[in-house]
């Protein structure tokens, strides 16, 4: 049995597609992070960096439970643990793992510092809106180009290359991309959202999923109250 200590954001999402795609058994545990439960000492224990998502194995080595943080990480670790979505050849395995850290490296935090200062941040910063919109259209067309070539990110095979980037890409309307102009994520993104489990994955507590405007005391819990840790 997995703990899943989980909110719907795309980080987040990741690890219940993974999951289920696995077939793992898993309990979720919301951390609302709009009102601030990843601060909790409680939650600090398993995730020192105030951050979602994290698991505790019940199950893990040496029959221990096992706490793992870092989306990327427990996409590999859960990978590892069943011998799922990542490939036991070194050129094919490594093929994912370069994706992978693609999506983490790059996707994840210019993404996001694009969605920041396009929907949420409380002054306009041209610069900045400009900087990361112009950064996440270069990566579509990293993105682009690779999947003109492959079928997944990660190679001919589904991988947790593709687990990783594709809660990001499904919201492209949010960074304002224009998908038509990348022809291969588009393909790509309809290919794997089609899937069942990721089907499945996405709509773990999807009824509490927001991309608008944040109240007070949420900007405060998502954005501002970082300072103090």
């Amino acid at each position: 049995m997995i703990d899943l200590y989980y909110w719907p954001t795309p980080n987040g999402h990741k690890i219940p597609i993974m999951l289920e795609e696995c077939g793992l058994d898993y309990e979720v545990h919301p951390i609302n992070m709009l009102k601030g439960d990843q601060f909790k000492p409680s939650y600090l224990k398993i995730n020192p960096n105030n951050k979602i998502p994290a698991i505790v194995d019940r199950d893990g080595p040496g029959g221990k439970p096992y706490k793992v943080f870092e989306s990327g990480a427990i996409l590999m670790y859960l990978a590892e643990k069943t011998g799922k979505f990542l490939p036991k050849a070194t050129a094919a395995r490594y093929d994912a793992i370069q994706w992978t850290i693609f999506q983490v490296a790059n996707v994840g935090p210019m993404f996001g510092q694009c969605g920041h200062f396009l929907r949420y941040a409380p002054k306009k910063i041209p610069y900045a809106m400009d900087r990361y919109k112009t950064e996440t259209e270069r990566l579509y067309r990293v993105m682009n180009k690779r999947l003109s070539k492959s079928k997944f990110l990660g190679g001919n095979t589904y991988s947790i290359a593709d687990i990783a980037t594709y809660p990001w890409v499904k919201i492209n309307d949010f960074h304002e991309i224009d998908i038509d102009k990348y022809p291969h994520v588009k393909r790509w993104r309809k290919a794997v959202g089609a899937r069942p489990a990721v089907k499945r994955g996405l709509a773990v507590l999807e009824d509490v999923m927001k991309l608008g405007n944040p109240d007070k005391e949420a900007f405060k819990n998502l954005f501002t109250r970082q300072k103090k840790i």
